[in-house]
């Protein structure tokens, strides 16, 4: 073995604490890029396969009525591929196991049994029968949380008749892979679930026999989606078409496509942060062993050995403590992002699981890594080596100090001893010590970006069901109704007050930009579901124009006094010029609004209701919800307590591990730089503590120079971390914007201080340890080395 090879075996054992804690935290930025990206792209290509096996479609309409001759004309749409016409409606749920109703989404299945397009995969059982009143396939998801199996009962209430349906099988779906019924923000199994029934069936309960009312259209490989769009609403219009969408805009899919961007989000910013920090300390690490050998160098120079031989010996010292963290990173990184796809999987219900791993990632990865320590060895390396072996065997130079400002800080204040020497040597090495808090500031802000997203839960759940939404349930009307139906409503047992909402689809137009979306026609008087700002913390009243959300706006690039075009898509030839009179914040969906008189005037009709949001007496809840399951106009019940309570349940099933993990890489970060540091001065320092030692010095003070620089600079380091850390989230909010939600920037004081104390204890006990090395210093063999 070569001399150099054995002095680095040796300089490995003997910084191998240091070199731990080094490849520990490049392991971390290594795992967290394998484990993203593997579970994003094993997630992409399950949902994929998915897709492609059961014939996803790629656009999405309904209608009132249109007669089943129509689908011909779908199919001569040039670009059309596949065509799948069906029935969907929304039904009232009678669960033994509930008091209150669910809501079901009803789907007809054709008499062969599968439809072209979005076709279910069948789980347990079978598929219901043509001409079987009672028989109904279930999603699994619905079935799951009921404890149902093929055989069990349950009612249903079908365009007001009551039936006793059995559960012939159950079935997963691509379209409902993210299962969310309407005014919900989350999955709730237990009360919103998908129902397949025989075509013959559900066209004899909702009188739409030799009609559909829904349908799903697959695009050939060349197709012009807005083509094909615009085709199939001009062949929908005459029959109370709504307007065809996309698949991006299909609400299952856009939520999965989210959690795929987050994915991404967390592969492309975090794994970065760690990789810097690594470079850091392997500088930090190699730059001061370096000065320390400056003499050993010097020496092998003098024996013949060149330039990049000694560069190369000290460059293979940061690889080996690279290739330790990719490899710590590689395997961690693969177990993670099985178990995170896993995970995934069976949050959204994918009949399995295609895990891939990709060899690229892995090489991107290590190259990350290793480049990260090798230019951390470079820059560290190139400031000793280039000397002559005369110069770097001789000791270096004092080094030139002036008085600055902190100088004379410290005449002003007249610190004790010790505190002179901490200050000072923090003013002689300013860069050093501005490194050194950059490195812990780091810690903190990793902890603000993770934790404040709970702190955003909050105020989100606090503007969406306090300030803006007060009703206690939404009930879901099957058709568009006359108002006098809110005196029905009102007289229901139990209801305090009920109010309505009148929604219809339209198009909203200004130049070439448009989106499709529902106006919401609202009475100026109505307080249980308000029009909210959510910047400027004002209400804000639909009066003679509409009024935007503020993402909706800037979507269609649109301000307080702009006109658009509104077109209203069940309506043929209803094309009206509105003045934009207000915009509204919120943090779900994209919002439109209006006066209900005034929508009334344009569509030249009395103003009509599409669901009532109630106010309800909790005492006689039961009775109530007796007599929604009664009653034919209901087509669903929506209890905003429970939307709360699942949303809360969600989000603290992934508190706990996620301040978990982010606690542990945040102290992983301030051990690594802290400890680093520590051990690294009290090397350049041994000397001095050990003639302070004798001079008379306690342990307690030599401990309190050497490491008092350390807590100084930690101090410092944790408001900039938390200030960085802020504007982290921030961008992570800005990346996480999207037409489905918004999450507002808000960091609790409560995260600040659980963040600056994870940072704070995990320095105090990196520091801890080095102390007991100074306590146990032989201060004789100390003083009998040389400078």
């Amino acid at each position: 073995m070569r001399v150099l090879d054995r002095k680095l075996l040796r300089d490995l054992r003997r910084l191998w604490t240091q070199s731990l804690a080094i490849s520990a935290v490049l392991a971390v930025g290594v795992m967290i890029m394998v484990m993203s990206n593997g579970a994003e792209r094993s997630l992409r290509e399950t949902r994929d396969t998915f897709y492609e096996r059961n014939r996803f479609g790629d656009l999405f309409a309904s209608a009132s009525r249109a007669p089943d001759a129509l689908a011909a004309d779908i199919l001569s749409i040039d670009g059309v591929m596949r065509v799948d016409t069906r029935i969907s409606e929304f039904a009232i749920l009678d669960i033994a196991d509930m008091s209150e109703p669910a809501m079901g989404q009803v789907l007809s299945l054709p008499a062969s049994g599968l439809p072209a397009l979005n076709i279910p995969t069948l789980t347990k059982g079978r598929m219901p029968e043509p001409g079987r009143r009672d028989e109904v396939l279930v999603n699994q998801n619905f079935a799951d949380a009921h404890g149902f199996a093929p055989g069990d009962r349950f009612g249903v209430t079908l365009n007001g008749q009551k039936r006793d349906l059995m559960i012939t099988g159950t079935a997963l779906s691509p379209e409902f892979i993210y299962t969310i019924g309407p005014n919900s923000i989350m999955p709730d199994d237990r009360r919103f679930g998908i129902l397949w029934m025989a075509e013959d069936v559900l066209g004899a309960a909702f009188n739409l026999t030799g009609a559909f009312n829904a349908v799903s259209v697959q695009l050939g490989r060349n197709a012009a989606p807005d083509v094909v769009t615009d085709a199939l609403d001009d062949l929908l219009k005459p029959y109370g078409g709504t307007g065809a969408y996309p698949r991006k805009d299909q609400i299952s899919n856009a939520f999965l496509d989210g959690e795929l961007t987050q994915l991404g989000v967390m592969a492309e910013v975090v794994p970065p942060i760690f990789l810097v920090i690594s470079a850091f300390l392997v500088n930090m690490v190699l730059g001061r062993l370096i000065a320390l050998e400056r003499e050993q160098i010097g020496l092998l120079k003098a024996l013949g050995y060149q330039r990049f031989e000694i560069s190369w010996h000290y460059v293979k010292l940061a690889l080996v403590i690279g290739c330790v963290g990719v490899a710590l990173g590689w395997g961690f990184g693969m177990l993670a992002s099985r178990g995170m796809a896993q995970l995934y999987a069976e949050f959204f219900h994918f009949p399995y699981l295609v895990f891939v791993q990709y060899p690229s990632i892995y090489a991107v990865s290590a190259a990350a890594g290793l480049l990260a320590a090798g230019l951390g060895a470079i820059s560290a390396v190139r400031r000793v080596v280039g000397l002559s072996p005369a110069v770097a065997m001789a000791p270096p130079a004092p080094t030139r100090f002036r008085r600055g400002l902190l100088d004379h800080l410290i005449v002003w204040l007249k610190p004790r001893q010790p505190t002179m020497m901490i200050l000072r040597a923090i003013g002689r090495w300013p860069l050093r010590a501005a490194m050194t808090t950059l490195g812990i500031a780091t810690s903190a802000s990793v902890m603000i970006a993770a934790l404040f997203m709970f702190d955003a839960m909050d105020e989100l759940l606090d503007v969406s069901f306090v300030q803006i939404n007060r009703q206690d349930a939404i009930v879901q009307f099957a058709l568009q109704r006359s108002e006098n139906v809110l005196d029905d409503v009102a007289n229901l047992p139990g209801v305090l007050a009920a109010e309505g909402v009148w929604s219809m689809p339209a198009r909203l137009t200004n130049g070439h930009l448009t989106r499709r979306i529902a106006i919401e026609g609202r009475r100026p008087e109505d307080n249980l579901s308000q029009v909210f700002d959510t910047e400027t913390r004002v209400l804000v009243r639909p009066e003679h124009g509409i009024v935007l959300a503020r993402r909706l706006a800037d979507h269609l690039n649109v301000g307080v006094g702009d006109a658009l075009m509104v077109e209203f898509l069940t309506i043929p030839d209803s094309q009206h010029k509105l003045t934009v009179t207000g915009l509204a914040g919120q943090y779900f969906g994209l919002g439109a609004y209006m006066n209900a008189d005034t929508l009334a005037r344009l569509l030249d009709q009395p103003v009509q209701v599409t669901q009532a949001n109630l106010l309800i007496d909790a005492g006689q809840e039961d009775a109530l919800f007796q007599a929604i399951k009664a009653a034919p106009a209901v087509a669903g019940l929506t209890l905003l307590a429970q939307v709360r309570q699942s949303f809360t349940d969600t989000i603290a099933q992934n508190a706990g591990m996620t301040t978990t993990i982010n606690s542990f890489l945040a102290a992983l970060i301030a051990i690594g730089v802290v400890y680093n540091s520590a051990r690294i001065q009290l090397s350049e320092r041994a000397r001095e503590l050990a003639s302070l030692r004798i001079l008379g010095f306690t342990k307690g003070e030599v401990s309190y120079i050497l490491l008092g620089e350390l807590f100084l600079l930690t101090a410092a380091a944790i408001p900039l971390g938390l200030v960085i850390g802020r504007l982290l989230a921030g961008a992570m909010v800005a990346s996480f914007d999207s037409d489905l939600y918004s999450i507002p920037l808000v960091v609790s004081r409560g995260t600040y201080m659980w963040a600056a104390g994870v940072v704070a204890v995990a320095s105090v006990a990196s520091a801890m340890i080095v102390r007991r090395r100074i306590d146990r210093m032989d201060l004789v063999a100390v003083m009998k080395t040389r400078e």
